[in-house]
């Protein structure tokens, strides 16, 4: 008898096996592109020619369909803290990493790491750890001596296993949101809770306490989401039965969980200190994609020889704002709709379907419009401005961990002044990424205009009472840059 996990990882390693198409490399290697599209790509490019929109219709949606948790979300539950003991020379440099970039010698214990074959890796689980380890590696691989010191080549016996292992999951050969966060936490006490207390990193990277707490915080953002990211499906459903009580209901634990994502997303000031996110943390999550410090991308040995781009993680990501954009309405266009849709590249594939089926369904704005229901229609507001107030909360927090700790940098550089530890890290900071995030992009500017974004889909004439939070006001400004200082 096959256990139910056992059964599930198989399914899904399954499933990903035969989404993995739907990563492309955009057409960088041709052992990628040689994938055929599926009979549901070749239908959408159809239909697309025809100019038909076809809006998906049927009932119920439901989560287990894409491998997504009851209790967790798109979190990974229970992932593994071992891979099978053929791959103990990749946990032993994984779970080192921090120490062999600060000895400088990762780059040379890499070069003497054997080159594995994947095939003993059975289990989705397997597979996730595998990437988040092979990852990490490659990190602290390119970035070991700092944006001055990269490296143009990545070798084979890294590369080769890490593409390997991407391609069976339909995930990039690049650290990404869904290793740092969805597949790297185990619980210090077993029987304990999911709180900051109790829970640990499987692996990590320079920073120290830092990183723990971003990435942990991170997780409990997701987590916050649950029950909202539960409800999705009875309000689609709602709609499909012009249910309107089901989908006020429905709505109503949306915008409750969008303000708890907001609550967990506030504990990044007390877990992580900003003058290590920017000056140590920043770069281990960094890409060579749209970075000034590796302009040409890197070339993955065996794997091909012209070189590769891909960004770095970002919470652009993460499935969960993706899915509130869609159930809303929010049309992000431009830029900002560009690099999001190429965010939707960067996670698992059944998450992005996933995605993709919420925004196949009816529109729930132009539901609430036809209704003219003054209950749904204000929760649907309270929706939209807990989203932006979220937004908002995110812009803060940028402001603090990258603008404020940017201009301080060059201030800094430009005085030439001793500093201690602390702050010598942010002079010491890549000047390439001062005013990008991780992922590559523009950072003020895309958050501002998602913002905005989100904002423009309110109901006409229907917001009074339900006014979205400012921007921060300068004085909270002030008081962030002020907690830079460390005595």
């Amino acid at each position: 008898m096959v256990s139910d996990k056992g059964s599930e990882e198989s399914s899904l390693l399954t499933v990903e096996q035969k989404e993995r198409e739907s990563f492309s490399y955009r057409a960088q290697t041709v052992a990628y592109a040689r994938h055929s599209l599926n009979r549901e790509s070749v239908t959408s490019i159809i239909l697309n020619i025809m100019g038909t929109e076809v809006k998906n219709t049927d009932t119920p949606l439901s989560l287990k369909k894409f491998h997504i948790s009851e209790d967790y979300g798109f979190i990974l539950p229970e992932p593994l803290t071992e891979l099978p003991v053929h791959y103990k020379p990749w946990m032993d440099i994984a779970r080192n990493v921090t120490e062999l970039i600060s000895s400088h010698s990762l780059r040379l214990r890499i070069h003497d790491m054997p080159l594995l074959e994947t095939h003993l890796l059975q289990t989705h689980r397997e597979l996730r750890l595998a990437h988040l380890a092979l990852s990490m590696m490659t990190m602290g691989y390119v970035w070991q001596e700092g944006e001055r010191e990269t490296v143009k080549v990545l070798p084979r016996n890294l590369s080769v296993p890490l593409c390997e292992v991407s391609r069976r999951l339909g995930m990039p050969p690049i650290l990404i949101h869904a290793d740092t966060v969805l597949a790297n936490w185990k619980k210090r006490d077993p029987d304990g809770p999911l709180s900051m207390e109790n829970l640990e990193l499987l692996l990590t990277l320079p920073g120290g306490e830092s990183v723990r707490g971003f990435f942990l915080v991170t997780l409990l953002v997701e987590l916050a989401a649950v029950p909202g990211l539960k409800s999705i499906l009875d309000v689609i459903n709602g709609v499909h039965y012009n249910d309107v009580a089901m989908v006020t209901k429905a709505l109503d634990v949306v915008s409750q969980a969008i303000d708890s994502m907001k609550q967990a997303l506030k504990l990044m000031h007390e877990y992580v200190d900003p003058s290590i996110f920017y000056g140590i943390m920043r770069i281990y999550l960094s890409g060579w994609k749209d970075n000034p410090s590796m302009p040409e991308g890197l070339v993955y040995e065996g794997v091909q020889e012209k070189p590769m781009e891909f960004s770095g993680g970002s919470a652009a990501q993460s499935s969960i704002l993706h899915s509130f954009d869609e159930l809303l309405g929010v049309q992000h266009k431009g830029d900002s709709g560009a690099f999001l849709r190429r965010m939707r590249d960067y996670m698992p594939p059944s998450h992005k379907r996933f995605i993709e089926d919420i925004s196949s369904r009816p529109s729930l704005r132009n539901f609430v419009l036809q209704q003219a229901d003054e209950h749904l229609t204000h929760t649907f507001e309270q929706c939209v401005a807990r989203l932006v107030d979220f937004r908002n909360c995110h812009i803060n927090i940028v402001t603090r961990y990258i603008t404020i700790p940017a201009s301080r940098a060059r201030q800094l550089r430009a005085n030439k002044q001793g500093l201690v530890d602390e702050l010598d890290a942010i002079r010491k900071a890549p000047t390439a990424l001062e005013e990008r995030g991780t992922g590559g992009s523009g950072i003020m500017i895309l958050l501002k205009t998602v913002r905005d974004e989100t904002k423009d889909i309110y109901i006409p004439h229907c917001t009074n009472g339900n006014q979205v939070l400012p921007d921060a006001p300068m004085t909270a400004i002030q008081k962030a840059a002020s907690e830079l200082t460390i005595e």
